[in-house]
C-alpha cells in the first residue's frame, strides 16, 4: 500500500471537475444540469445516511459539491442526516440515484452488493455517474452492475471510526482512506478523499479482504478486549477501570505501533507459565465466560514471542504445553 501526498498537494487541486470526466472515459450523468453555483461541482446522493454516510456527505458538502438527496430508514438516520445535512431531502434510495452525479453507498458490508445489482436492474444507473462505496470488506466487484451501465466506480473506505455526531468531521481531517480503483481513474479516487479531507492510500482488489481484517483486528476487536479488561476489573473490585487502563493501554499501543513485536511486555514474553497458570485459575473461578479469549490471545502472543525471537524454544515450549491443555479441557 503506497500513501498518496499530503495536504499541501490537495489544495493545488480542484474539485472533481467535469473535464476530469471525459479523460477517464466519462461525461457529466445524463440529464442534469451543473450545479447553478459551481458549475465545477457534482450533485451529491447519499445512499445510507448513517453514522459514515451523513459525515461524508457534509464533508463533501463543505468541499462545495452539492448535495440533493439521501436515504435512510431509521428514524436515527433521519435525525442524524437533519443535524449534518441540514436542507437535504431524505428519498428512496432510487430517487437519491436519479438525483445524483456523485453516488455515495454508506450501507452494511452484507447489503451492498443486492443494492447495487437490485438499482441496475430497475435500470437507475445512468452512463457518466461517479459512484463510490465505503466498504472496507468489498473492492470493485461489487460494483460491477453499476459498471456495466457505464458508471464509474469507486471503493473509498475511512479507515476511522465514527459516532454520528458532528465531532466526526474533524476525525476525517487527514484520516487514511483505503483507495481501490481502476488504474485510469485513480487520480478522480483520489482527489475525492482528498476533498473530503482525507489521506488516499492505495488497496488492491486482491487484498481488500486480508485489509478489512487487519482494521478489525486491530479496532473492533480492541474494543473488545478495553472492555473486557475493564469489567475484569470491575470484578476485582476496582472503581475506575478508565483511569488504570488509560495510561498502561496508550503506552501498550505506542509501544505496539513504534515497535512491533518488541514492544511486548508482561508473563508471556518473559516465559512465565506459572504466572499464566495461576490466571487460567482465577478466571476459571471467577470470570469463566474470559477462558477461551484469554487463552487464544496468550497462545497467539506466545506464537508471535517465539517468531520475533523474544522467547526461545525452551522457553515458549511450557506456555504452549498449558494453554493446549487448557484449550482442550474446555473443549471437553
Amino acid at each position: 500500500m503506497t500513501v498518496r501526498p499530503s495536504r499541501a498537494a490537495a489544495a493545488a487541486r480542484p474539485a472533481v471537475p467535469p473535464a476530469a470526466l471525459p479523460a477517464a472515459g466519462l461525461r457529466p450523468a445524463a440529464g442534469l444540469r451543473p450545479a447553478d453555483e459551481a458549475p465545477a461541482r457534482l450533485r451529491v446522493g447519499i445512499v445510507g445516511a448513517g453514522r459514515v454516510g451523513a459525515v461524508l456527505g457534509a464533508a463533501l458538502s463543505a468541499a462545495g459539491h452539492d448535495v440533493v438527496a439521501a436515504s435512510g430508514l431509521s428514524a436515527a438516520s433521519a435525525a442524524r442526516a437533519a443535524r449534518l445535512l441540514p436542507g437535504v431531502e431524505l428519498r428512496h434510495a432510487d430517487e437519491v440515484v436519479a438525483a445524483s452525479d456523485l453516488v455515495v453507498l454508506a450501507v452494511p458490508d452484507d447489503v451492498l452488493a443486492g443494492l447495487v445489482a437490485g438499482l441496475a436492474e430497475t435500470g437507475a444507473w445512468r452512463r457518466g455517474q461517479l459512484l463510490f462505496h465505503t466498504s472496507g470488506a468489498h473492492g470493485l466487484a461489487v460494483l460491477e452492475p453499476a459498471e456495466r451501465s457505464g458508471v464509474l466506480s469507486l471503493a473509498l473506505h475511512p479507515a476511522m471510526t465514527f459516532s454520528g455526531g458532528t465531532e466526526d468531521l474533524h476525525r476525517l481531517l487527514a484520516a487514511p482512506f483505503g483507495v481501490t480503483s481502476r488504474p485510469e481513474h485513480r487520480a478522480v479516487a483520489e482527489t475525492l478523499v482528498l476533498e473530503m479531507g482525507g489521506e488516499p492510500f492505495w488497496v488492491a482488489e486482491g487484498d481488500r479482504g486480508l485489509y478489512h481484517a487487519a482494521l478489525v483486528t486491530g479496532a473492533n476487536h480492541l474494543v473488545t478486549l478495553v472492555a473486557e479488561a475493564a469489567d475484569l476489573l470491575r470484578t476485582a473490585g476496582v472503581e475506575d477501570p478508565a483511569r488504570v487502563l488509560t495510561p498502561l493501554l496508550t503506552a501498550a499501543l505506542d509501544n505496539g505501533l513504534r515497535r512491533g513485536d518488541r514492544g511486548l511486555t508482561g508473563p508471556v514474553s518473559r516465559g512465565d507459565a506459572g504466572t499464566v497458570a495461576a490466571h487460567l485459575q482465577t478466571l476459571t473461578e471467577r470470570a469463566p465466560s474470559s477462558v477461551d479469549a484469554y487463552v487464544a490471545m496468550a497462545r497467539r502472543t506466545t506464537e508471535r514471542a517465539l517468531a520475533a525471537g523474544r522467547l526461545k524454544p525452551h522457553e515458549g515450549a511450557p506456555l504452549l504445553d498449558l494453554l493446549d491443555g487448557s484449550a482442550e479441557e474446555a473443549a471437553r
